[in-house]
């Protein structure tokens, strides 16, 4: 005979689930103890739930299996909240375990109670609470299915006193999806999307995540259409690599001629994208190609809607465009990207190597050169975001992933936890910086108990720049963003890891590969510069008093490391027809 918990752990693993991320507690300890008892499944212990949370997001996104966080009744649960919001909107599937005070006191204003049905409403696709034993295995295959199905977070409420009763029928096994189909596009409009392309004289190509498994169809419609293709931050690792049609990234973070490519374009195709800041985006003349037809239209008007997977639409649609053989608007792009990359990047380069302190554009190049061919690395919110965008340079094998949709703060070292629990002989880099690391420090203990040989690479700028650098373009004083000068490495030894604290910038590179060549985990605490973008290269008084469009591109428009090499690479190769 076996428990609620018991049949709860045997579903999971049948579902291919390996840990769960949590911290125990009274509501939460039957299912603990399922864990303990059953094979081929682990308790991933972290001090904060949310972090638990953030690790199950990175384990989902990387691999696109299920993965499961928990947290007992009351505070326990809510504390997932944050990382769940990350879950849900980068897409990942997660099962998050919400166990609830004892059955007969729900809606009594019990110890601890809250309402994990309703609390999670917004950040997830399915939520529901078992409320008996007969209910439970239909309850969680539904619940599984939602997350993996749908993409995004699953919430299960669980009373601790039903999650300890005995279930005389076996739980018994059921097949459930695991990996989701290909969506194949209507056939009008793939007819409709041929004749928009080959009317067009000018094609530029705007790539998200979604085109990931698509690079060379990406690049094979470029080439029959002679296209700048550019992309998003979450598309960068997917599209940015082996692409002689590269023209940069938009928005906020931006460099290169993508903005303008986009505006000179006579037809926009957003290839997989749900890109949030419709400033950048046309306005006009634009298709958009997504699997998920409820962001289809939502940022920009549309020429046209494409309902399918991004492959498989551009495998159908590229044997119907017409080869076209007008160079000079990609040759135009390609030559404003390397002039726009040429333009900024002798400010952030010249005698930086022995610049105090240090620049962060430097360490963050060194970072690329030392690390693995097939890192991932995990980034922070904040200026972590624009190292990454500049620096971290894709290969097909390397992976990149932030809370780029939620936008949270202290993401970096718990997406570093998910990310080296999933890939345990891979390289696995947390660019954190003081402010995000700083709150939820307590999950270093994390990474020490578990031997994970995660290595943090510490941006400490002493301050919250990203907020700073808001301000300025506001017109106002930074205020409130002061974190202090605290020795992250001392408090990284305190707890058992190896630590280097870094000032001088000739000790970065041997200090990084010191930290890589460890068999532990690791962190380097970089003294960097806080006034790094602070005073851009070029900017007006008018541009500061707002984020204006203008001022956005100017301020985050510098430092773009060895990318520069790779436009002037493009551009002595522009593909010809």
């Amino acid at each position: 005979m076996a428990t609620v918990a018991e049949q709860l752990i045997e579903i999971l693993r049948q579902a291919g689930v390996r840990r769960v991320y949590g911290v125990v507690g009274d509501s939460l300890n039957p299912v603990v103890d399922a864990v303990r008892r059953a094979d081929g499944i682990e308790w991933a212990h972290v001090r904060n739930e949310e972090a638990g949370a953030f690790a199950a997001a990175a384990e989902a996104q990387l691999t696109g299996r299920l993965a499961v966080c928990a947290g007992s009744c009351g505070p326990g649960n809510t504390h997932l909240i944050n990382g769940l919001y990350d879950a849900q909107r980068t897409g990942a599937p997660v099962l998050a375990i919400a166990s609830q005070i004892p059955s007969a006191q729900i809606g009594t204003g019990f110890f601890q109670e809250t309402h994990p049905e309703r609390v999670f409403t917004e950040c997830s696709v399915y939520r529901e609470l078992v409320s008996g034993p007969e209910q439970m295995p239909r309850i969680v295959r539904t619940a599984i299915q939602h997350a993996v199905g749908i993409g995004g977070v699953s919430v299960l409420a669980l009373p601790g006193d039903v999650a300890d009763r005995d279930v005389p029928v076996p739980v018994g096994r059921s097949d459930m999806l695991v990996r989701k189909g290909v969506l194949h596009p209507p056939a009008d409009q793939v007819e409709r999307l041929a004749s928009l392309v080959n009317r067009a004289s000018r094609v530029m190509l705007f790539c998200g995540d979604g085109v990931r498994d698509a690079h060379d169809e990406v690049i094979a419609l470029a080439r029959r259409v002679l296209s700048p293709i550019g992309h998003s931050l979450r598309g960068k690792e997917w599209i940015q690599y082996d692409n002689p049609f590269d023209v940069g990234m938009s928005g906020l973070l931006g460099y290169g001629a993508c903005y303008d490519a986009m505006r000179e374009a006579d037809l926009v195709l957003l290839l997989g994208t749900d890109f949030p800041y419709d400033q950048f985006l046309p306005g006009k003349r634009t298709v958009q190609i997504d699997c998920d037809a409820s962001r289809l239209g939502r940022r920009t008007p549309l020429e046209l809607a494409v309902h399918g997977d991004v492959g498989e639409t551009l495998r159908q649609v590229t044997g119907r465009i017409e080869q076209k053989t007008d160079v000079s608007y990609l040759d135009g792009m390609l030559r404003k990207h390397t002039r726009s990359l040429e333009k900024v990047v002798d400010a952030y380069t010249r005698d930086i190597e022995h610049h105090t302190p240090i620049h962060p554009e430097y360490a963050a190049a060194v970072l690329d050169d030392v690390a693995a061919d097939d890192a991932v690395f995990t980034v922070d919110t904040g200026m972590c975001n624009v190292w990454a965008a500049r620096y971290l340079t894709p290969n097909g094998r390397r992976r990149i992933i932030g809370s780029f949709l939620h936008g949270s703060m202290a993401n970096a070292m718990p997406h570093a936890i998910g990310a080296q629990f999933a890939y345990p002989g891979r390289q696995v880099v947390s660019l954190s910086g003081d402010g995000g690391l700083s709150m939820l420090l307590g999950d270093l203990i994390t990474i020490r108990q578990h031997r994970l040989p995660v290595k943090i690479v510490l941006f400490d700028n002493g301050s919250l720049g990203m907020v700073e650098l808001e301000m300025l373009v506001d017109g106002l004083p930074a205020h409130g963003t002061d974190n202090g000068q605290v020795d992250y490495a001392g408090i990284a030894r305190a707890v058992g890891i190896d630590a280097e604290r870094v000032e001088d910038p000739a000790r970065v590179k041997a200090a990084l590969t010191e930290a890589f060549a460890s068999d532990g985990p690791y962190l380097v605490h970089l003294l960097t510069d806080p006034n790094a973008l602070s005073i851009p290269p070029r900017i007006t008084g008018a541009q500061v008093k707002g984020f204006a469009l203008a001022a956005g591109r100017t301020v985050l428009n510098g430092g773009v490391g060895r990318m520069v090499d790779l436009a002037r690479s493009n551009l002595r190769n522009i593909p010809r027809p």
